[in-house]
């Protein structure tokens, strides 16, 4: 293999790695994707103080580390790429549902093990079915499961729970996290009932049927106080925050950051309290959301403005050890889920349904034209096209009344998009965070449920993306998507659906780009480039290792190359083993065949 000599230090990274003495280590491996446009690949690396001092070939690595660097094997054979790095997930959200009785479209680590995807609305009933008389059983108490899609597992309804659970409350979690259905003792030890509804401002009460048991959105926001004892108890979030430890560190991901990070001081010291300990596998970044901040502090006027600004950087001393925020960074929203098919579609839905605002556009632009004086950089969740068009409109009006250069304006998620408002949003200067999974795991069922065929092939358009030179990331949003960087570029490289087809084949997207998206581009994201993201001298030894090339395995292995461990900051971790398959619910089958059928389970 062709190398390049080896990187050497320059006196500014010699300041930074030789302020103490310390053992150098010379590492080669089978081989290294360094995402460094001068030198793609290397044969080896040394690494000193947590840094990389040189990256080349093998002889050229030792001779600069110097005669008493030691070599070190252990990573002979493997594959070795700058450390994955997950910018947009959501931890409290990943903690608490994935310590719930999962039952999703997609397979899941869990606090109780693995839970297989079920993707049909026989399959889901039955496993619900399943699940309440387990609980009934050997648990008691309030039953919660999260993963339910409507698209995927038939209608859901408060009449339905109860038929199949009475005294004992029952919560079904949305996919999209921004949805509820509770049965009526659910409602009634909440106390979310008529009169507290009447009380709410309209916008709110539009989002809370209670004939349903239906709550979201505005809506969900409004009660959430009343939900918190069934959705987030303290055990829940403990557990499941150590198996997002677990879950990161073995899918490769060195760097997580979540864009919209909760205000609740009690719910980041949680969050700090399983994360920021120096033997946490990964570091932790939170950028401050600007939505619970502007609702807080309206930018009514410039001193209402500078309040707002004043708010957001208090946030800054939150973090701990591996866990920090981010300075002058925010996360903005419009529209709404994509998994509750709740986006804003400049030509609407086929079956007339309406999309969502998360903040209403006047709200949007007040808050974002606050936060780009005070020299913001704005990430923005925008879903459906007619989200990104008030994102257009406000980074316009921004930019014409007070331009700035580098920006880093970044369009979250990315869902649907026109090509002319792609090619605006790139002589803007936006970049891009991309959710490519969504092809994955909606695209082909969406394409019957109001969106389209024709739309359904243009979910998370990259095509136009690549065409206009954007830079670009790949972010799960997780639990909107799992966050396992092979799983990101296995679904922007393949485009291959759950039900087998392939959607959007013009928009797939090059591996190495799909690589460049989980590394380097990820780090541009969210301006860390400079010291993290690829091999390169003076940067931080973070790596990902796996055990074969995704730039050279068939493509649609991807995402199941195993992940060998990682290294942080010159540490080597190898990754902790997979969970086993939880185990079948107890149910007797003499039990389950007349609940299916109607009957209820009461205590």
């Amino acid at each position: 293999m062709a190398t390049a000599a080896a990187q050497t230090p320059s006196l500014q990274a010699l300041s930074a790695i030789a302020e103490t003495p310390a053992a150098t280590k010379v590492y080669a491996a089978r081989d290294i994707i360094t995402m460094d446009p001068v030198q793609p690949r290397a044969q080896a690396f040394a690494v000193r103080n947590g840094r990389f001092v040189a990256v080349g070939s093998r002889t050229d690595v030792t001779a600069a580390a110097g005669p008493d660097a030691e070599l070190d094997q252990t990573f002979a054979g493997k594959v070795v790429v700058p450390g994955f790095i997950e910018p947009h997930v959501h931890p409290i959200l990943a903690a608490l549902t994935l310590g719930t009785q999962v039952i999703a479209i997609e397979d899941w680590d869990t606090v109780a093990g693995r839970s297989p995807a079920v993707r049909d609305a026989e399959g889901y009933r039955e496993r619900l079915l399943h699940a309440l008389a387990a609980q009934h059983q050997d648990v008691g108490g309030p039953f919660v499961t999260w993963g339910y899609h409507q698209g995927f597992h038939g209608d859901m309804s408060r009449a339905f729970l109860d038929s199949l659970m009475t005294a004992v409350p029952v919560v079904v979690w949305h996919r999209s996290c921004r949805e509820l259905y509770l049965n009526s003792a659910a409602l009634a030890q909440t106390g979310i009932d008529a009169d507290l509804v009447a009380g709410l401002p309209a916008s709110q009460r539009a989002h809370i049927d209670l004939e349903q048991g239906h709550v979201q959105a505005q809506g969900m926001i409004a009660v959430l106080d009343k939900l918190a004892p069934l959705l987030a108890p303290p055990e829940r979030l403990r557990q499941g925050l150590e198996l997002t430890e677990r879950y990161y560190h073995r899918n490769g991901i060195t760097l997580a950051c979540e864009p919209g990070a909760v205000l609740s001081k009690p719910l980041q010291q949680a969050v700090n309290a399983a994360y920021s300990d120096s033997t946490t596998p990964f570091n932790h970044c939170f950028i401050a959301d600007g939505k619970a901040l502007a609702a807080r502090h309206p930018p009514t006027s410039p001193g209402a403005a500078g309040a707002l600004i004043d708010a957001t950087r208090r946030l800054l001393s939150r973090g701990e050890g591996r866990t920090r925020y981010l300075p002058r960074q925010v996360k903005l929203y419009t529209d709404g889920a994509m998994y509750g098919a709740s986006m804003q579609l400049q030509a609407g839905y086929a079956d007339g349904r309406e999309g969502s605002w998360i903040m209403e556009p006047t709200a949007f632009d007040a808050a974002f034209q606050a936060y780009w004086d005070a020299g913001y950089q704005i990430h923005v969740q925008a879903v459906g096209d007619g989200g990104l068009a008030v994102l257009l409109a406000s980074l316009e009006q921004a930019m014409a009344r007070n331009r700035r250069e580098d920006h880093r304006t970044v369009l979250a998620h990315f869902g649907f998009a026109a090509p002319a408002q792609v090619a605006r949003f790139a002589a803007l200067g936006g970049i891009v965070s991309a959710n490519p999974y969504w092809v994955e795991a909606l695209a082909a069922r969406y394409a019957d449920l109001g969106i389209g065929e024709e739309r359904a092939h243009s979910m998370v358009p990259m095509a136009e993306v690549l065409k206009h030179d954007l830079p670009f990331s790949f972010g799960s949003g997780m639990p909107m998507g799992p966050a396992k960087p092979l799983q990101l570029m296995y679904a922007a490289v393949n485009r291959l659906t759950g039900e087998g087809r392939i959607m959007g084949e013009a928009h797939k997207v090059p591996r190495e780009a799909a690589l460049r998206a989980v590394t380097l581009g990820a780090a541009h994201s969210i301006q860390q480039e400079d010291s993290i993201g690829s091999i390169e001298v003076g940067k931080r030894a973070n790596l990902t290792i796996l055990e074969a090339n995704p730039l050279e395995v068939p493509s649609t292995w991807i995402k199941d190359i195993p992940v060998w461990g990682t290294m942080l900051e010159g540490r080597v971790q190898p990754a902790p083993p997979p969970p086993e398959e939880a185990a079948a619910a107890p149910a007797p089958q003499q039990q389950a065949r007349p609940a299916a059928q109607g009957a209820a389970i009461s205590r």
